[in-house]
């Protein structure tokens, strides 16, 4: 591969805030191990805009977010094996791992004892991402990507790449614990709490694995979709409901993402069952542990997946023909769509950033002065 850092357009955070600006920079070289591509479209995650407002804390900017891309490859280095020129091509949340410890070595990068290597924000530690010296990652709102072919996932050619990107952040969100806590190869009654962008994606991959599916809403204008896709609907307001559902259910993925009562969906799993919350929670849930101890039932929390795990679900999703709701959107749309988000958090839709339509070129976005 000749020797050149691919100059990008993007949309970033120049501070703290919601104000996404366009911008340019140059990606790192490329090696031989490593992948160019440019970006067709990048969905928006809600943990974007946690990010761009520097929520979590340690968020730096200029900031270019972007966990879910969807591409075509343009270039490959020497030993690249996964892909050629025109393949296309996925990226999710982590771009490196020290692939040393022993979470990298079973194919659970995303627990790396040392830390992985986020998308965007972050330190390249291991030389994977870029040169350790190089700055940080910057992620996906942006025309072209260089990524270690290692951390890449393969998109089906049929599969549609406005909806590759979010198999790779909402879809891996659920399909994970799904086949970690026994529900992979179906006959399980599966709760879903919260029927957002996670929530709807739940609901079509425990279906497409052949369990029962309950879906639990406080929305009671929720429940025509929550048929409609499958399952059982609850309002979680239905006291008789609750109680009828009690000591039914052995998994239950809890999506939601605010503070929220846990006792009542405790109540729900059988002896064995568990409850996993996925929502970035940063406040206390309380929760007494006598319905725990008493029916030998636990609560555990997930993250997405590793590589392996994530190629499967890409993989199951191309052949069950599983895809997110999305709503394809300008680039410059960006700030109203955070706007949106920030105001309604439950939206079944993901918003998907047109890039190959609509980032503006390099040469037309100024300089930082």
């Amino acid at each position: 591969m000749a020797s050149f850092k691919p100059l990008t357009a993007a949309y970033a955070a120049l501070e703290a805030g919601k104000v996404m600006k366009p911008y340019k920079f140059e990606r790192h070289e490329p090696g031989e191990e490593d992948v160019v591509f440019r970006l067709v479209c990048c969905g928006v995650c809600h943990t974007d805009l946690h990010f761009v407002k520097n929520d979590l804390g340690g968020s730096r900017y200029p900031l270019v977010p972007g966990h879910e891309l969807a591409g075509v490859v343009t270039h490959v280095g020497s030993k690249v094996t996964k892909f050629k020129v025109g393949s296309k091509i996925g990226v999710g949340c982590f771009v490196d791992s020290c692939l040393d410890c022993a979470y990298c070595k079973q194919g659970d990068e995303q627990y790396c004892t040392k830390g992985m290597t986020m998308t965007y924000g972050f330190d390249k530690t291991y030389g994977r991402a870029g040169p350790a010296d190089s700055g940080y990652t910057q992620g996906g709102y942006s025309s072209q990507m260089v990524i270690n072919e290692r951390f890449a996932i393969v998109v089906p050619d049929d599969y549609p790449l406005e909806k590759a990107g979010p198999v790779m952040c909402s879809a891996i969100t659920m399909y994970d614990p799904l086949v970690h806590w026994g529900a992979g190869s179906g006959g399980k009654s599966v709760g879903i709490v919260g029927i957002g962008g996670l929530g709807v994606f739940g609901i079509k991959l425990a279906a497409a694995l052949g369990n029962k599916v309950y879906a639990f809403t406080t929305n009671p204008s929720k429940v025509a979709k929550i048929k409609e896709l499958g399952a059982e609907p609850i309002v979680s307001s239905d006291g008789e409901a609750m109680a009828a559902a009690a000591n039914s259910l052995d998994l239950i993925l809890d999506t939601v993402s605010a503070k929220h009562e846990m006792p009542p969906y405790v109540n729900l799993l059988k002896s064995d069952g568990t409850i996993v919350l996925l929502g970035l929670i940063t406040e206390p849930l309380a929760f007494s542990p006598l319905p725990l101890v008493f029916g030998r039932r636990g609560i555990a929390g997930s993250l997405i997946a590793g590589i392996k795990v994530t190629q499967e679900c890409m993989d199951l999703c191309a052949e069950k023909k599983i895809y997110q709701e999305t709503q394809l959107v300008p680039c410059d749309k960006i700030n109203e769509i955070f706007d949106k988000l920030e105001s309604v958090n439950d939206t079944p839709v993901r918003y998907v950033l047109d890039i190959e339509n609509t980032m503006p070129k390099p040469e037309d976005i100024p300089d930082l002065i």
